[in-house]
């Protein structure tokens, strides 16, 4: 076991290492500059034609068999909207310092492009099941999309990708979350974790045994409402510490570009780790380039790509520059006593950390309860939107043969439910590495198929913005 740990530490240390934040960051970067930096001029047609949609009474029209654009974006945030806003904000700032939200708000930006990207391929390349239900992702892009330039290594990446999103369910979207609400619930309130992981297991079985449609109407419920209240409950506690929030604001991007200048003299963190740690969270956060989040649009009963497409930039908006931006601001501003912050003490990191940073900001325990409720709804929404990545990623491997497909369906949401307790009672330093070195493994295919597709989502992109300049002028 010991060995196994080193050889997955190794292959995690290049997956999340420098070359793969590159190569993340990269796509994004240059999608970006070929597109004219869309995320950024039209920013205001995207909130338009995205949730200001929603107060038209458009967006949340379904089709069939098929889920409306709101329901697979809020399927998608679900998803990504997890831990890493809680937990993974506080471990950049315990390592990178306040700098490594400046970065981690670079990543979100240049990220917003890759999303857009893979949601654009991902509606473009889409099947149809026996079911009558769109089905996507980066697995169908490469296959049809790749496929139909080089046939061979379409197919096989798409298989790749298959199994690494058909493995990495069980652990990233899965017993970790579990875990986490456990470990949560049992500080918080004194719940036994075994307790906590049936009670999960058994939420977690009743939504997704009915597919994506009944997953899709309980995160079009749970989403908004947790993104709300913990953006609410932030802003409370960031009212009440206002006095703070200057230093906090100021020491963000003062340690973007001189760290020692915050942590004082002989911290000794080098602008690359702000760097570095920033651009890790911020992308293990919205997943940007990952691929995880394509499966769930392309089940959208959305036609034109470009549209759905522009769910995915509101959906990195939401999940780093809204949440982990309200989670970075109560750790920056929680004080000691003494008037000391707590993140430069050393004492705490992760999630203590932040758990720390909630309990002052609101004494006694309304800080404590609120983190705990935020926390389980992120943990219990990721479940309900992985359950969904894995089933499809495993339909896709058993594709070709339905009596088998709908089997092995089967048992993957059997297994899939008996996980959640598993983790919510085990120790997960296995599961966390490999979970996390699958997740990362997801991105390589990924990004071959956005590069060497990158020439579709432009020419999708200007026939939709050639259209909107025509319909303006008529």
């Amino acid at each position: 076991m010991d060995t196994f740990l080193a050889i997955n530490d190794s292959i995690n240390s290049f997956i999340w290492g420098p070359i793969m934040l590159f190569l993340l960051l990269g796509t994004g970067l240059y999608l970006s500059i070929r597109a004219g930096f869309i995320q950024f001029s039209h920013f205001g047609h995207m909130l338009k034609a995205t949730f200001g949609s929603l107060f038209k009474g458009k967006g949340r029209d379904a089709e069939g068999n098929n889920i409306s654009p709101f329901q697979a974006v809020s399927t998608a945030l679900a998803s990504t909207v997890g831990t890493g806003n809680i937990v993974g904000v506080a471990t950049a700032i315990s390592i990178g310092g306040p700098g490594a939200v400046f970065w981690m708000w670079i990543s979100a930006l240049i990220g917003m492009m890759t999303k857009y990207s893979e949601i654009v391929l991902a509606v473009k390349y889409r099947e149809t099941n026996a079911k009558g239900e769109y089905v996507g992702g980066p697995m169908y892009y490469l296959k049809n999309g790749v496929g139909a330039k080089m046939p061979g290594l379409g197919k096989v990446l798409g298989v790749i990708f298959a199994i690494f999103a058909a493995l990495a369910c069980f652990g990233i979207g899965n017993m970790t979350q579990g875990n986490s609400i456990a470990s949560s619930m049992e500080s918080t309130f004194g719940i036994s974790p075994m307790v906590s992981g049936i009670v999960v297991a058994i939420i977690v079985a009743v939504v997704i045994i009915g597919g994506i449609k009944s997953i899709a109407r309980v995160t079009e419920m749970i989403v908004p409402f947790m993104a709300a209240f913990y953006i609410i409950f932030s802003l409370i506690i960031l009212v009440i510490h206002a006095g703070e929030l200057p230093t906090a604001l100021i020491d963000i991007f003062k340690g973007a570009f001189n760290p020692d200048s915050v942590l004082g003299g002989g911290a000794g963190v080098a602008v690359m780790t702000a760097v570095r740690m920033g651009f890790a969270r911020g992308v293990f956060s919205n997943e940007a380039g990952l691929g995880s989040a394509p499966i769930a649009h392309a089940a959208s009963s959305q036609k034109d790509p470009v549209k759905q497409g522009l769910w995915g930039i509101f959906e990195v908006f939401v999940d780093t520059i809204l949440i982990c931006t309200m989670t970075a601001l109560v750790i920056l501003t929680a004080t000691d006593a003494d008037g000391s912050f707590f993140w430069q003490g050393g004492e705490y990191a992760g999630a203590a950390l932040t758990l720390k940073a909630f309990e002052v900001g609101l004494p006694g325990i309304i800080g404590s309860v609120g983190l705990t409720i935020g926390l389980l709804l992120f943990a219990l929404s990721t479940m309900l939107g992985w359950s969904y990545y894995g089933e499809k990623a495993w339909e896709y491997l058993f594709r070709n043969n339905e009596a088998v497909r709908k089997v092995v369906v089967m048992i993957f949401r059997i297994v899939y439910v008996v996980a959640v307790p598993i983790g919510a009672t085990g120790g997960l330093e296995f599961v966390w590495g490999v979970a996390d070195t699958l997740n990362g493994c997801m991105a390589v295919p990924n990004l071959i198929g956005v590069l060497l597709l990158s020439g579709v989502v432009l020419a999708e992109t200007k026939r939709y913005f050639t259209d909107l300049k025509k319909d303006k002028l008529q």
